[in-house]
């Protein structure tokens, strides 16, 4: 790519990945819309930028995902820091977090507003996206964050400096090293895609942390198994469990939960009419 203006560097890069994504990636290398590389095409586009713009695109055109390139994933409003150690935010998981903002909305509690004194736990944070968002959008609750990895611990520490959100983590595999904690809601957007699953071998997934997008179970329900089966033991009276699942799991995550004593049990849709997110409360 020998492009001296931001017009030939998209149309060389159009070459190779999709067109959109030529466009997100020199807008952000460059600071502007893409709004404004369309309408100024002529822009000299300098031999540094250049260079880094075709690294970028080779990279992407080996399947290597956008957020990962550029180190950034918007979620819920913010920008969100990602690496190699984290899984890449989902819009999908945004409807975690609308059902759980729902849920404490709507619970009867003479806390007001109702998140004050109120305690979640989310478990598996990875970039912290959803314990940061729920903390920011409930600045009167007392959220904790655990994961197993070191690194994604670190990423998450990271965007909650940056972000100013108030949240508490803890290294722990799943519920081990929380004691007898309770809280008044557990999250989770665990791993749960099977084992065999060929698609973890292709696209964007094969840049993804392994060990958070399967659990390495035949049917990718284990870690949902071990969450569901230690709810009881974490959450407070009337608490509510949400947890993000695969597209054909709900039915199965739902039994787990009937069979867990949780009630008030359903699942939720996405914008697909894709069974995306179960819940239920103890008592």
């Amino acid at each position: 790519m020998t492009a001296t203006t931001v017009g030939e560097a998209l149309s060389t890069a159009q070459h190779a990945i999709d067109r959109l994504d030529a466009q997100y990636l020199l807008a952000h290398l460059l600071g502007v819309s893409r709004a404004s590389l369309i309408a100024r095409p002529d822009r000299p586009l300098a031999a540094a930028a250049a260079a880094t713009y075709r690294n970028w695109i080779a990279e992407r055109a080996n399947g290597k995902p956008v957020a990962q390139i550029i180190g950034i994933r918007e979620f819920y409003g913010r920008d969100f820091c990602i690496d190699e150690h984290v899984l890449i935010p989902r819009p999908e998981t945004e409807i975690l977090v609308e059902q759980a903002l729902a849920a404490i909305s709507e619970q009867n509690s003479l806390k007001v507003p109702a998140e004050i004194g109120l305690s979640i736990l989310d478990m598996g944070t990875g970039s912290g996206a959803i314990a940061v968002t729920l903390a920011l959008e409930l600045p009167g609750a007392a959220v904790t964050a655990v994961d197993v990895s070191a690194e994604a611990l670190r990423r998450a520490r990271a965007n909650a400096r940056k972000l100013n959100a108030n949240v508490a983590f803890v290294r722990s595999d799943w519920y081990a090293d929380l004691g007898g904690l309770r809280f008044d809601m557990i999250v989770a957007n665990p791993p749960y895609i099977a084992r065999d699953d060929s698609h973890l071998t292709k696209g964007d997934l094969r840049f993804e942390p392994l060990a958070a997008l399967t659990d390495q179970s035949a049917d990718g329900l284990d870690a949902i198994r071990t969450i569901i089966a230690g709810a009881s033991g974490h959450l407070l009276h009337a608490g509510w469990l949400l947890i993000e699942h695969g597209f054909d799991q709900a039915a199965k995550v739902r039994g787990l939960m009937d069979a867990a004593g949780l009630g008030s049990v359903r699942s939720v849709r996405d914008l697909a009419g894709i069974e995306r997110v179960s819940m239920g409360r103890l008592g």
